[in-house]
């Protein structure tokens, strides 16, 4: 690895930094795009051919994963530039060549208020025992948000918080807690693996990266249930989707013991989706459920439909819907109506509340 060498995609990182860019795109064939404000446009440079690829990213993937990439077609890893910020990298294989995204992590964590979240996530810092779950789609935020918490947990409590992710995305310094990342591929063979292994390393709090596959749940779950408190995320939409899929993962033989667990563990379901703001940059939009008695008898009753109706009647424990967070911001100014309207759940209502607030809405949004 040459100075020169890593200094030439050096050059795109400060860029993505002075630019505000949360991605990079790199692919043969195209030239370099930057996503800004959530939009993805081409800078100005030359379309990229196969050895201006390797120029570029082989100098900063370490040798052995270079070596995967070769022979799989797709890996992951995390690069840090000292003094610009750290990214997480996805390299992979497409029609044209070779493939790549860098995801902007920016180096310094964030406070939940910074992040514009509600007041009531504050709750989460207070836990110490259960699951919570953060959910969404691919690129809404969920590890942000988590690394908030996270950050928030380790400035005010003295506990061992282990995580387990796919890379590690913040570094977090202990502080009046101890933490210990651990990261797929370097540390350990699996989510699952490294669940199993944590229950032997005297933790207060786990952080799961993805909860992908049935055994990595049912060990979250079991973790949750011995007293540990246990952050993970899924790829829901939703608090009432986010139930159904930590029970449906199981085989029906199961399902009723996984039900009377989860309605004893189930501390939080944070569904969030990213918009682009007004001002430039991105903000969250939450669905937030918190675990109580009413929540408990749904889910072991298998009532997760009547859950918009729980969350509907949580204000005062600070549970929030979806559209109402996306009320809420526009009401602020914060983003357009119809970006708004977009991510609604219940389109034709939130169609009207625009409307009888005098925004210009395209009937057919």
């Amino acid at each position: 690895m040459t100075d020169l060498n890593e200094n030439r995609i050096a050059r795109f990182f400060r860029m993505m930094k002075d630019w505000g860019a949360s991605d990079m795109h790199l692919s043969v064939g195209r030239p370099p795009m930057f996503r800004i404000s959530g939009r993805i446009d081409a800078i100005r440079y030359r379309t990229l051919t196969d050895g201006d690829f390797r120029t570029l990213v082989e100098p900063i993937t370490p040798a052995h994963i270079w070596q995967q990439f070769e022979q799989t077609g797709d890996v992951d890893f995390a690069y840090e530039l000292p003094g610009v910020s750290r990214f997480r990298v996805n390299l992979f294989r497409q029609e044209r060549g070779m493939g790549g995204v860098f995801r902007n992590l920016a180096s310094n964590l964030v406070s939940l208020a910074k992040l514009n979240l509600p007041e009531s996530m504050s709750k989460l810092i207070a836990l110490r025992s259960g699951l919570v779950v953060v959910t969404g789609p691919t690129g809404s935020g969920k590890s942000t948000t988590l690394a908030a918490i996270i950050s928030e947990i380790n400035q005010n409590s003295a506990m061992h918080i282990i995580t387990v992710e796919d890379p590690i995305e913040f570094v977090h310094p202990n502080k009046k807690s101890l933490v210990s990342q651990r990261e797929l591929s370097a540390h350990t063979e699996s989510f699952a693996s490294a669940l199993r292994a944590a229950a032997r390393e005297n933790p207060d709090a786990v952080l799961v990266g993805e909860m992908r596959d049935l055994e990595t749940i049912r060990l979250a779950l079991e973790a949750s249930e011995t007293g540990i408190l246990v952050f993970g995320t899924l790829h829901t939409n939703s608090a009432a989707k986010t139930i159904d899929r930590l029970i449906g993962v199981f085989p029906t033989e199961e399902q009723t013991g996984v039900r009377n667990t989860l309605s004893n563990t189930l501390r939080a379901v944070v569904a969030q989706q990213l918009l682009r703001k007004k001002i430039g940059g991105r903000v969250a939009a939450v669905e937030i459920l918190f675990g109580n008695h009413a929540l408990a008898a749904m889910i072991r009753e298998g009532k997760t439909f009547q859950i918009p109706g729980i969350i509907a009647g949580g204000k005062a424990e600070g549970m929030i819907g979806m559209d109402e967070s996306l009320q809420k911001l526009v009401e602020d100014g914060i983003i357009e109506g119809i970006d708004a309207l977009e991510k609604a759940v219940e389109k034709d209502a939130f169609r009207d509340w625009l409307v009888a607030k005098g925004v210009d809405v395209n009937p057919e949004a």
